[in-house]
């Protein structure tokens, strides 16, 4: 365990050992951490209420926010992913769910009256 530890502090003792003090992270080259902002999740909600059917390129070239930062934003604090060419919010609103459960219970009340047929069924999207 001795010599793996000392593997990875070898760097930190070699900066030290050349006179540094400091143990804070020096400012590193790139675009800042900070990217996702409120102001920026907004921005993108924005876009995307505007057009629903855009590329996550195309939000990154309007935004200026890097396309790593476009998806996180998107999946993580927007919770919505791609369906159909189309952002949509990952989870079902309360009317969706107690809609869905309706339409199955009256679909086992007619299966039960021996009244329903497969072909009574419509799928399709919204698209």
């Amino acid at each position: 365990m001795k010599l793996l530890l000392s593997g990875l502090f070898k760097d930190d003792q070699k900066w030290f050992h050349d006179g540094r003090e400091e143990v804070e992270d020096e400012e590193r080259p790139g675009r800042p951490i900070t990217e996702t902002t409120s102001e920026n999740i907004r921005q993108v909600r924005d876009l995307i209420k505007d057009d629903p059917y855009g590329t996550v390129d195309e939000l990154e070239a309007q935004s200026g926010l890097s396309h790593g930062t476009v998806q996180r934003i998107i999946s993580d604090h927007l919770q919505s992913k791609k369906v159909t060419a189309r952002y949509v919010p990952k989870h079902l609103t309360n009317f969706q769910k107690v809609e869905r459960v309706r339409i199955c219970q009256e679909n086992l009340l007619k299966f039960e009256q021996g009244v329903w047929r497969l072909c009574d069924v419509v799928t399709g999207d919204e698209s």
